[in-house]
């Protein structure tokens, strides 16, 4: 039996180039590879549905999207490796790249489309299907002029932490050796103690200040509070995003937290502040910290993650203009003439072929808003066009921006905003009521899904990059697992809502989507927006631009929750403690390297177990020890959350 020999990511694979330095990925650029086969293609599809009608259920369920990407990752290494493939990793790329447009699609989807229902407002299954299908094609199609910007020009610029651990599952599952060994280990202790907490509550998923009573008097009365997520995942993530990124993150979270929501309470404290004519009662005072954060200060983020977005179109108008270079010169190009000579690993789509796309989906929207039911004229659906084109075009590089740099996606955000903006809009072309409703959350739908996608994809391209695949390939195959992926989220979720419902007892959770319809109703009834705290956020964006600091890391702390945002600068501080501590600059990059290793272990077995314990609790199989973890939870999670960081400081030192 031939023995595998070990692979792994060439040792520039995740720093900055030096002049004249070039990156070479694992399969040769000169040599071509079966990528695309008969079994690719079919275990991509498979995975697509499988994945897609899965995250839509339990979406709708139990209000979690997981992210497909590594469990695929590793059902494909392991189907590779029992069958025994030639060019199994080549052929894996493409199982991944596919079926990762289930997460994607289920994102954009269960966001928006679940409100029509839960508005009393009738949608049939094609409209359904187009929204996300359509919102799929834009958003590969505007991604792709971008590929070489984000994946090759900003090489080891951007740490790409999804990117990472399913690249390293991807390799270390087609060498072995060590490199394997200890991915397989780490995933074995993050997926049992992510899987701990999630599934039997053994210690708190969050640590609070609340925990203590100073805490809790300090959260009450001057609504400061301070959280810490102890997940496993989280923690990897943190490493991988590394401590310049996480430390501005987590400025921006805590600007939020220590700063704006005190002096909410201090300024407004006994008012009743009701923005976006949503039936708020409740003053600022009487709510708690979180509430405060979730009405009013995230949507403080959402206007810096806008801002950044424009600021970055404008400040990579050179890549833009680029594009459109290219795209000119190809369609003046003579009939045969012989295009230049690339690299394998440099074959995009052609640049007309781009255009030409982006010409007939945006005529497929219009005909769709015009003629299939969604606006009852064509200049309304005009106006919905030109709200698609615009919002989704400059958001792209906002969703694979957020993407290259802490791994999330922060469509919900972005499409809240373009909701609000496509209600104004349209209530301002005369279309109100249950037929603006319709319209705008199929707006909303399209865009979503388009960001979604982009944020997504760029993900699978750099694993391309990374590995040596065939971008074109990729591309071209992308459509097909949008296409299927929409068939599938359209029709589970039409059984979903005759089976269960959306509204009522018993019904479906969809919290994503009810906050949609929540925003949207009295929008519709001559509501307004939370433009006073939009405009706070760009103002912030705007300093810190001029003072150049990442205007985008800083606006996502400010709109994720801080659980989620602390544990990634710890993560980070581990990152730099164990690249630090020799004056060997050799031994501190392989000390880097397995904890990169480590670290993308930790992603992939909460991903995988995070995606059991779904099925366990819509399953209702309950093993959640409420009382214990409701007494003693906090208490005793901070003992193996610092037993985790030891041991990831532990074997990421102790390397050869």
């Amino acid at each position: 039996m031939e023995e595998k020999k070990p692979v792994s990511l060439p040792e520039n694979a995740q720093r900055e180039l030096k002049p004249g330095e070039k990156y070479q990925p694992i399969l040769d650029p000169a040599k071509n590879y079966a990528e695309v086969t008969p079994y690719s293609v079919c275990i991509g599809i498979l995975m697509v549905v499988l994945f897609s009608a899965a995250a839509a259920y339990l979406g709708l369920k139990v209000g979690q999207v997981f992210e497909a990407a590594i469990p695929i990752a590793i059902i494909a290494v392991g189907l590779t490796s029992a069958l025994k493939k030639k060019d199994g990793l080549a052929q894996n790329v493409i199982i991944q790249s596919i079926g990762g447009c289930s997460g994607a699609v289920v994102a954009g989807a269960i966001f928006t489309l679940p409100a029509i229902y839960i508005l009393g407002v009738e949608v049939n299954f094609w409209q359904m299907f187009l929204s996300s299908l359509l919102g799929g094609v834009l958003g590969i199609l505007f991604l792709i002029p971008f590929r070489k910007y984000f994946v090759k020009e900003m090489h080891g610029k951007y740490p790409f932490p999804e990117a990472t651990a399913t690249t390293q599952v991807l390799v270390s599952g087609e060498g072995g050796g060590s490199s394997a060994k200890t991915l397989v280990a780490a995933g074995l202790i993050g997926g049992l103690y992510d899987f701990c907490v999630a599934t039997f509550g053994t210690w708190a998923e969050t640590i609070s200040t609340t925990v203590m009573g100073w805490g809790a008097a300090v959260a009450d009365k001057a609504k400061v509070v301070l959280k810490l997520n102890t997940g496993a995942a989280v923690l990897g993530l943190g490493y991988i995003i590394g401590l310049k990124y996480a430390f501005i993150i987590c400025c921006g979270s805590l600007l939020v937290w220590l700063v704006i929501i005190p002096l909410m309470n201090l300024i407004w404290g006994g008012s009743v502040i009701d923005l976006m004519n949503t039936g708020v009662t409740m003053t600022i005072g009487e709510m708690a910290p979180e509430q405060i954060f979730k009405d009013y200060a995230r949507h403080i983020g959402i206007g810096g993650i806008a801002t950044a977005g424009i600021i970055g179109i404008v400040k990579s108008f050179g890549v833009i203009k680029s594009a459109a270079g290219l795209a000119v010169s190809e369609f003046k190009r003579k009939p045969g003439a012989a295009a230049e000579k690339t690299d394998r690993t440099e074959e995009d789509l052609p640049m007309k072929t781009i255009v030409w796309g982006v010409a007939i989906a945006l005529l497929a929207i219009f005909a769709f808003f015009a003629f299939g039911g969604v606006v009852n004229n064509v200049w309304q659906a005009i106006v919905g066009l030109v709200i698609v084109a615009l919002v989704s075009f400059l958001f792209t590089t906002v969703a694979a921006n957020a993407i290259a740099i802490v791994g999330s996606n922060p469509v919900s955000g972005m499409t809240l905003m373009t909701l609000i903006i496509a209600s104004l809009i349209l209530v301002a072309v005369g279309l109100k009521g249950n037929a603006g409703m319709a319209a705008a959350l199929i707006i909303g739908g399209v865009v979503c899904t388009a960001l979604s996608v982009a944020g997504s994809f760029i993900t699978d391209l750099k694993i391309g990059y990374w590995i040596g695949s065939t971008p074109k390939k990729q591309e071209g195959w992308k459509f097909l697992g949008v296409a299927v992926s929409a068939v599938t989220v359209c029709g589970v979720m039409l059984v979903l809502n005759k089976t269960y419902g959306f509204t009522g007892d018993n019904a479906l959770v969809a919290p994503q989507a009810n906050a949609m319809a929540a925003v949207i109703q009295p929008m519709m009834n001559g509501g307004g927006a939370p433009w006073l705290l939009y405009g706070i956020g760009a103002a912030i964006a705007l300093i810190l631009t001029a003072f150049k600091v990442p205007a985008l890391p800083f606006a996502l702390g400010m709109f994720i929750p801080i659980d989620l945002n602390l544990p990634l600068l710890v993560g980070g501080a581990i990152s730099c403690y164990v690249s630090t501590r020799s004056k060997d600059a050799a031994v501190n990059n392989a000390r880097q390297e397995k904890g990169t290793l480590i670290a993308s272990g930790f992603i992939a077995g909460g991903a995988l177990m995070g995606v059991v314990s779904a099925i366990l609790r819509f399953a209702n199989v309950d093993l959640f020890l409420s009382g214990w973890n409701a007494a003693y939870g906090e208490a005793v999670a901070i003992v193996p959350f610092l037993l985790l960081i030891g041991y990831m400081v532990y074997a990421s030192i102790k390397t050869k």
